[in-house]
Protein backbone atom coordinates (compact mmCIF):
# COMPACT_ATOMS: atom_id res chain seq x y z
CA UNK A 1 0.00 0.00 0.00
CA UNK A 2 2.53 2.41 0.55
CA UNK A 3 4.64 1.52 -2.55
CA UNK A 4 2.81 4.34 -4.31
CA UNK A 5 3.39 7.40 -2.59
CA UNK A 6 6.94 6.40 -2.11
CA UNK A 7 7.33 5.90 -5.63
CA UNK A 8 5.42 9.10 -6.57
CA UNK A 9 7.78 10.97 -4.05
CA UNK A 10 10.98 9.83 -5.62
CA UNK A 11 12.54 11.04 -8.72
CA UNK A 12 11.90 8.06 -10.77
CA UNK A 13 8.29 8.95 -9.57
CA UNK A 14 8.58 12.68 -10.82
CA UNK A 15 9.67 11.26 -14.46
CA UNK A 16 6.91 8.90 -14.62
CA UNK A 17 4.51 11.38 -13.64
CA UNK A 18 5.84 14.30 -16.11
CA UNK A 19 5.86 12.23 -18.54
CA UNK A 20 2.31 11.17 -18.77
CA UNK A 21 1.80 14.96 -18.35
CA UNK A 22 3.69 15.28 -21.14
CA UNK A 23 2.56 12.62 -23.41
CA UNK A 24 -1.65 13.75 -23.14
CA UNK A 25 -0.64 17.25 -23.83
CA UNK A 26 1.12 16.17 -27.07
CA UNK A 27 -2.11 14.45 -28.15
CA UNK A 28 -4.77 17.16 -27.59
CA UNK A 29 -2.12 19.62 -29.52
CA UNK A 30 -1.33 17.31 -32.63
CA UNK A 31 -4.10 14.49 -33.50
CA UNK A 32 -5.97 16.42 -36.03
CA UNK A 33 -2.62 17.34 -38.14
CA UNK A 34 -1.91 13.11 -37.61
CA UNK A 35 -5.11 12.15 -38.67
CA UNK A 36 -4.29 14.41 -41.92
CA UNK A 37 -0.19 12.80 -42.12
CA UNK A 38 -2.12 9.09 -42.39
CA UNK A 39 -4.71 10.07 -44.68
CA UNK A 40 -1.91 11.38 -46.90
CA UNK A 41 0.31 8.44 -46.34
CA UNK A 42 -1.79 5.56 -47.73
CA UNK A 43 -1.89 4.40 -51.20
CA UNK A 44 -5.27 5.18 -54.15
CA UNK A 45 -7.95 2.84 -53.59
CA UNK A 46 -7.40 -0.02 -56.81
CA UNK A 47 -10.14 0.67 -59.54
CA UNK A 48 -9.63 -3.58 -60.03
CA UNK A 49 -7.34 -5.70 -58.49
CA UNK A 50 -3.99 -5.18 -59.33
CA UNK A 51 -4.12 -1.74 -60.96
CA UNK A 52 -4.02 1.59 -59.33
CA UNK A 53 -4.86 5.21 -60.34
CA UNK A 54 -2.05 6.68 -58.84
CA UNK A 55 0.11 7.56 -62.41
CA UNK A 56 -3.63 9.28 -63.48
CA UNK A 57 -4.53 10.81 -60.55
CA UNK A 58 -2.35 13.33 -58.15
CA UNK A 59 -2.61 12.62 -54.43
CA UNK A 60 -4.78 15.33 -53.16
CA UNK A 61 -2.48 18.13 -50.73
CA UNK A 62 -2.53 18.50 -46.69
CA UNK A 63 -5.47 21.73 -47.23
CA UNK A 64 -7.20 20.16 -50.33
CA UNK A 65 -7.73 17.09 -47.88
CA UNK A 66 -8.69 19.06 -44.73
CA UNK A 67 -11.58 20.68 -46.75
CA UNK A 68 -12.34 17.14 -47.98
CA UNK A 69 -12.61 15.80 -44.72
CA UNK A 70 -14.65 18.97 -43.27
CA UNK A 71 -17.04 19.30 -45.80
CA UNK A 72 -18.04 15.40 -45.82
CA UNK A 73 -17.22 13.76 -42.21
CA UNK A 74 -16.80 17.63 -39.91
CA UNK A 75 -14.36 18.43 -37.39
CA UNK A 76 -15.20 15.38 -35.47
CA UNK A 77 -12.95 13.28 -37.89
CA UNK A 78 -9.86 14.70 -37.30
CA UNK A 79 -10.17 13.28 -33.77
CA UNK A 80 -11.41 9.85 -34.82
CA UNK A 81 -9.01 7.35 -32.95
CA UNK A 82 -7.71 9.72 -30.62
CA UNK A 83 -9.17 7.46 -27.72
CA UNK A 84 -6.81 4.69 -28.26
CA UNK A 85 -3.62 6.87 -27.84
CA UNK A 86 -5.08 9.14 -25.33
CA UNK A 87 -5.81 6.11 -23.15
CA UNK A 88 -2.85 4.60 -23.14
CA UNK A 89 -0.03 7.42 -23.88
CA UNK A 90 0.15 8.77 -19.95
CA UNK A 91 1.59 5.62 -19.32
CA UNK A 92 3.26 4.73 -22.42
CA UNK A 93 5.16 8.36 -21.90
CA UNK A 94 5.61 8.39 -18.75
CA UNK A 95 7.60 4.79 -19.21
CA UNK A 96 9.85 6.42 -22.24
CA UNK A 97 10.48 9.53 -20.19
CA UNK A 98 11.31 7.41 -16.93
CA UNK A 99 13.38 4.69 -19.10
CA UNK A 100 15.42 7.55 -20.59
CA UNK A 101 16.24 8.95 -17.41
CA UNK A 102 17.54 5.72 -16.14
CA UNK A 103 19.59 5.08 -19.44
CA UNK A 104 21.34 7.99 -19.79
CA UNK A 105 22.65 8.20 -16.18
CA UNK A 106 23.46 4.26 -16.87
CA UNK A 107 25.54 4.86 -19.89
CA UNK A 108 27.21 7.60 -18.83
CA UNK A 109 31.23 6.98 -18.07
CA UNK A 110 31.40 9.89 -15.70
CA UNK A 111 29.06 8.99 -13.26
CA UNK A 112 28.45 12.46 -11.65
CA UNK A 113 24.78 12.84 -10.95
CA UNK A 114 25.69 16.94 -10.60
CA UNK A 115 26.80 16.93 -14.57
CA UNK A 116 24.29 16.58 -16.66
CA UNK A 117 24.80 13.13 -19.15
CA UNK A 118 27.12 13.39 -22.06
CA UNK A 119 25.60 13.66 -25.66
CA UNK A 120 26.71 10.44 -26.26
CA UNK A 121 24.81 8.75 -23.83
CA UNK A 122 21.70 10.94 -24.43
CA UNK A 123 21.55 9.50 -27.90
CA UNK A 124 22.26 5.92 -26.64
CA UNK A 125 20.13 5.96 -23.84
CA UNK A 126 17.16 7.77 -26.61
CA UNK A 127 18.01 4.31 -29.28
CA UNK A 128 17.34 2.04 -26.44
CA UNK A 129 14.04 3.69 -25.14
CA UNK A 130 12.70 3.55 -29.11
CA UNK A 131 13.50 0.18 -29.17
CA UNK A 132 11.63 -0.84 -26.05
CA UNK A 133 8.64 1.73 -25.94
CA UNK A 134 7.52 -0.21 -29.48
CA UNK A 135 5.84 -3.35 -27.50
CA UNK A 136 3.31 -0.41 -26.37
CA UNK A 137 3.00 1.57 -29.23
CA UNK A 138 2.99 -0.70 -32.16
CA UNK A 139 -0.45 -1.66 -30.98
CA UNK A 140 -2.03 1.53 -30.03
CA UNK A 141 -0.81 3.02 -33.30
CA UNK A 142 -2.22 0.47 -35.09
CA UNK A 143 -5.51 0.67 -33.24
CA UNK A 144 -5.49 4.55 -34.03
CA UNK A 145 -4.55 4.28 -37.69
CA UNK A 146 -7.64 1.49 -38.71
CA UNK A 147 -10.03 4.46 -36.63
CA UNK A 148 -8.19 7.28 -38.88
CA UNK A 149 -8.77 5.86 -42.33
CA UNK A 150 -12.70 4.81 -41.34
CA UNK A 151 -14.78 5.33 -44.12
CA UNK A 152 -17.48 7.79 -43.76
CA UNK A 153 -20.99 6.96 -43.14
CA UNK A 154 -19.37 3.53 -41.51
CA UNK A 155 -20.66 2.49 -37.93
CA UNK A 156 -17.84 3.97 -35.73
CA UNK A 157 -16.06 2.05 -33.75
CA UNK A 158 -14.30 2.66 -30.39
CA UNK A 159 -10.57 1.92 -29.63
CA UNK A 160 -12.14 -1.53 -27.20
CA UNK A 161 -14.83 -2.40 -30.34
CA UNK A 162 -11.78 -2.15 -32.56
CA UNK A 163 -9.18 -4.45 -30.69
CA UNK A 164 -11.82 -7.03 -30.48
CA UNK A 165 -12.22 -6.53 -34.18
CA UNK A 166 -9.03 -7.17 -34.89
CA UNK A 167 -8.18 -9.97 -32.41
CA UNK A 168 -11.36 -11.65 -33.99
CA UNK A 169 -9.90 -11.69 -37.31
CA UNK A 170 -6.20 -11.44 -37.46
CA UNK A 171 -5.49 -12.74 -34.01
CA UNK A 172 -2.54 -11.33 -31.61
CA UNK A 173 -0.26 -11.31 -34.51
CA UNK A 174 -2.55 -8.80 -36.01
CA UNK A 175 -2.22 -6.49 -33.03
CA UNK A 176 1.53 -6.26 -33.47
CA UNK A 177 1.31 -6.05 -37.04
CA UNK A 178 4.00 -3.68 -37.87
CA UNK A 179 6.51 -3.76 -34.94
CA UNK A 180 9.43 -4.55 -36.61
CA UNK A 181 8.87 -1.75 -39.14
CA UNK A 182 7.95 0.00 -36.07
CA UNK A 183 11.19 -0.76 -34.16
CA UNK A 184 13.09 0.30 -37.08
CA UNK A 185 11.42 3.80 -37.10
CA UNK A 186 11.57 4.36 -33.22
CA UNK A 187 14.66 3.38 -32.30
CA UNK A 188 16.85 5.98 -34.55
CA UNK A 189 14.74 8.39 -34.67
CA UNK A 190 14.87 8.87 -30.31
CA UNK A 191 18.10 8.85 -30.50
CA UNK A 192 17.99 11.76 -32.79
CA UNK A 193 15.10 13.10 -30.77
CA UNK A 194 16.71 13.53 -27.29
CA UNK A 195 19.86 14.50 -28.38
CA UNK A 196 18.27 17.33 -30.53
CA UNK A 197 16.78 18.33 -27.62
CA UNK A 198 19.42 18.20 -25.13
CA UNK A 199 21.53 20.19 -27.73
CA UNK A 200 19.08 22.67 -28.60
CA UNK A 201 17.88 23.53 -25.20
CA UNK A 202 21.90 23.58 -24.13
CA UNK A 203 22.92 26.29 -27.32
CA UNK A 204 19.32 28.64 -26.63
CA UNK A 205 20.07 28.95 -23.40
CA UNK A 206 23.88 27.83 -22.39
CA UNK A 207 24.13 26.36 -18.57
CA UNK A 208 20.55 24.95 -18.31
CA UNK A 209 21.21 21.52 -18.55
CA UNK A 210 22.95 21.74 -15.42
CA UNK A 211 20.89 24.82 -13.81
CA UNK A 212 16.91 24.06 -15.47
CA UNK A 213 16.64 27.31 -15.54
CA UNK A 214 15.51 27.84 -18.87
CA UNK A 215 12.14 29.42 -20.43
CA UNK A 216 9.39 28.55 -22.10
CA UNK A 217 10.42 29.78 -25.16
CA UNK A 218 13.25 27.64 -24.74
CA UNK A 219 11.33 24.31 -24.17
CA UNK A 220 8.85 25.49 -26.94
CA UNK A 221 11.61 25.41 -29.40
CA UNK A 222 13.71 22.65 -28.32
CA UNK A 223 10.95 20.51 -28.24
CA UNK A 224 9.49 21.78 -31.50
CA UNK A 225 13.03 20.75 -33.23
CA UNK A 226 13.51 18.27 -31.18
CA UNK A 227 10.44 16.35 -32.91
CA UNK A 228 11.44 17.70 -36.45
CA UNK A 229 14.56 16.35 -36.49
CA UNK A 230 13.45 13.00 -35.80
CA UNK A 231 10.22 12.60 -37.72
CA UNK A 232 12.18 14.06 -41.13
CA UNK A 233 15.38 11.27 -39.92
CA UNK A 234 12.63 8.40 -39.83
CA UNK A 235 9.55 9.56 -42.40
CA UNK A 236 10.26 7.12 -44.50
CA UNK A 237 9.54 4.19 -42.70
CA UNK A 238 6.84 6.08 -41.26
CA UNK A 239 4.83 5.91 -44.83
CA UNK A 240 5.64 2.02 -44.86
CA UNK A 241 4.56 1.79 -41.60
CA UNK A 242 1.37 3.46 -41.84
CA UNK A 243 0.43 0.92 -45.28
CA UNK A 244 1.71 -2.15 -43.23
CA UNK A 245 -0.55 -2.06 -40.48
CA UNK A 246 -3.94 0.00 -42.57
CA UNK A 247 -4.31 -3.23 -44.29
CA UNK A 248 -6.06 -6.30 -42.71
CA UNK A 249 -5.26 -9.81 -43.28
CA UNK A 250 -8.35 -10.75 -44.46
CA UNK A 251 -8.89 -8.02 -46.89
CA UNK A 252 -9.40 -9.29 -50.65
CA UNK A 253 -8.36 -11.22 -52.31
CA UNK A 254 -5.14 -11.04 -49.67
CA UNK A 255 -3.12 -8.00 -48.61
CA UNK A 256 -1.35 -5.68 -50.55
CA UNK A 257 1.90 -5.48 -49.15
CA UNK A 258 3.55 -8.74 -47.74
CA UNK A 259 6.54 -7.09 -45.52
CA UNK A 260 8.50 -3.41 -45.20
CA UNK A 261 10.76 -4.51 -48.39
CA UNK A 262 7.67 -5.49 -50.68
CA UNK A 263 6.04 -2.30 -49.34
CA UNK A 264 8.76 -0.45 -50.39
CA UNK A 265 9.25 -2.04 -53.57
CA UNK A 266 5.42 -1.50 -54.79
CA UNK A 267 5.23 2.01 -53.22
CA UNK A 268 7.73 3.12 -55.30
CA UNK A 269 7.18 1.16 -57.97
CA UNK A 270 3.63 2.58 -58.73
CA UNK A 271 3.87 6.08 -57.22
CA UNK A 272 7.26 7.09 -57.78
CA UNK A 273 9.83 8.26 -54.81
CA UNK A 274 7.98 11.17 -53.66
CA UNK A 275 5.48 8.97 -52.06
CA UNK A 276 8.12 8.31 -49.47
CA UNK A 277 7.79 12.00 -48.24
CA UNK A 278 4.39 12.29 -48.72
CA UNK A 279 2.85 13.92 -45.64
CA UNK A 280 5.74 15.14 -44.56
CA UNK A 281 4.84 19.11 -44.67
CA UNK A 282 1.98 18.08 -42.51
CA UNK A 283 3.97 15.81 -40.17
CA UNK A 284 6.61 18.48 -39.52
CA UNK A 285 4.05 20.93 -38.43
CA UNK A 286 2.27 18.34 -36.13
CA UNK A 287 6.12 17.52 -35.18
CA UNK A 288 7.11 21.10 -33.98
CA UNK A 289 3.26 21.07 -32.07
CA UNK A 290 2.93 18.20 -30.05
CA UNK A 291 6.72 17.95 -29.16
CA UNK A 292 7.17 21.30 -27.65
CA UNK A 293 3.99 20.30 -25.95
CA UNK A 294 5.19 17.28 -24.46
CA UNK A 295 8.53 18.99 -23.42
CA UNK A 296 7.07 22.47 -21.83
CA UNK A 297 4.50 19.90 -20.20
CA UNK A 298 6.94 17.60 -18.72
CA UNK A 299 9.60 20.06 -17.54
CA UNK A 300 7.13 22.30 -15.88
CA UNK A 301 5.61 19.00 -14.27
CA UNK A 302 8.59 17.70 -13.23
CA UNK A 303 9.57 21.26 -11.67
CA UNK A 304 6.49 20.93 -9.81
CA UNK A 305 6.92 17.96 -8.72
CA UNK A 306 10.26 18.58 -7.41
CA UNK A 307 9.16 21.97 -5.63
CA UNK A 308 5.81 20.46 -3.98
CA UNK A 309 7.99 17.40 -2.92
CA UNK A 310 10.75 19.42 -1.24
CA UNK A 311 7.95 21.91 0.48
CA UNK A 312 6.44 18.14 1.89
CA UNK A 313 9.85 16.68 2.84
CA UNK A 314 10.61 19.88 4.80
CA UNK A 315 6.94 19.43 6.69
CA UNK A 316 7.65 16.06 7.58
CA UNK A 317 11.16 16.96 9.03
CA UNK A 318 9.86 19.46 10.98
CA UNK A 319 6.74 17.66 12.56
CA UNK A 320 9.48 14.65 13.56
CA UNK A 321 11.36 17.63 15.18
CA UNK A 322 8.15 18.58 17.32
CA UNK A 323 7.76 14.88 17.85
CA UNK A 324 10.96 14.68 19.29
Amino acid sequence: MEFWPEFLASSGGHEFVAGGVGGMAGVLAGHPLDTLRIRLQQPPRPVSPGITVARVARPPSAVALLRGILRAEGPGALYRGMGAPLASVAFQNAMVFQVYAILSRSLDRRMSTSEPPSYTSVALAGVGTGALQTLILSPVELVKIRLQLEAAGRKRQGPVDMVRDIMRREGLRGIYRGLTVTALRDAPSHGVYFWTYEYARERLHPGCRSTGQESLATMLVSGGLAGVASWVCCYPLDVVKSRLQAQTQTHPPSPRYRGVVDCFRKSVREEGLPVLWRGLGTAVARAFVVNGAIFSAYELALRFLVRNNGRQTLVMEEMKCHDH
